[in-house]
C-alpha cells in the first residue's frame, strides 16, 4: 500500500505535519508539502467556450503522484474554521483536471482511500467538524472512499504531543498502512 501525504500547512514542522509523518513512518510513502510547489489558483473557465487553458505550474506532478498511490492522506491545520489556503487551491484545481482528457482523474480517485488529519486550537475537535463534512462532500463528489479522519489539538508547533488520542490514532493508521 502506497501512501501520499499532502501537507497543507504554510508552517514547516507544525502539528498537522507532525501527525502526518507519524502516520506514514516506516510505510511506503511520499510526503509533499503543497507550499513547496508552485500551484496557481484556479481560473474557472468550465463554462467558457474554450474551457480551461493549460497552466504552467507543478500541479500535473501532483496528479501523477495521485495516480501512483493507493491512499491519500490530507493534512491541514484548521485555518479560520476551514482548510488551509494551499489545500483549498489543491482541491480547486480538480475542477480543471477532472475535465482534462489527458488524465482520467475522476476514475483514478475512485480507486483511492482518503484519510484526513486536521489540527487546531480552541475546541478544534468540535470546530473542525464542518471541515470534516467538507472533505466528505469532496470525496463523495468523486466517489472516493473517505476511510477516516482525526482532529488533533495543538496550536504552537509541538503541542500536538500532548494529544494522546490523536497520537494513538496515528499509531493505528500507521499499523494499517504497513
Amino acid at each position: 500500500m502506497k501512501v501520499l501525504a499532502l501537507l497543507g500547512s504554510t508552517r514547516k514542522n507544525g502539528n498537522s505535519e507532525y501527525l502526518a509523518k507519524k502516520i506514514v513512518e516506516g510505510t511506503d510513502h511520499t510526503v509533499v508539502s503543497l507550499t513547496d510547489l508552485h500551484i496557481e489558483p484556479i481560473e474557472d473557465l468550465r463554462h467558457s467556450e474554450g474551457g480551461f487553458s493549460p497552466v504552467d505550474d507543478d500541479y500535473e506532478k501532483l496528479v501523477q503522484l495521485i495516480e501512483e498511490h493507493d491512499v491519500l492522506l490530507f493534512a491541514t491545520p484548521l485555518y479560520w474554521y476551514g482548510m488551509s489556503g494551499p489545500m483549498k487551491n489543491f482541491f480547486d484545481r480538480w475542477s480543471q483536471y477532472l475535465r482534462d482528457e489527458r488524465f482520467n482523474l475522476k476514475e483514478e480517485l475512485t480507486k483511492k482511500k482518503a484519510y484526513v488529519v486536521i489540527t487546531g486550537g480552541s475546541s478544534a475537535k468540535i470546530k473542525g467538524l464542518p471541515l470534516v463534512q467538507q472533505f466528505n462532500y469532496i470525496f463523495e463528489f468523486v466517489n472516493m472512499e473517505f476511510a477516516d479522519y482525526m482532529i488533533g489539538a495543538g496550536v504552537k508547533p509541538g503541542e500536538i504531543v500532548n494529544d494522546i488520542a490523536a497520537l494513538e490514532k496515528a499509531e493505528r493508521w500507521n499499523a494499517l498502512f504497513k
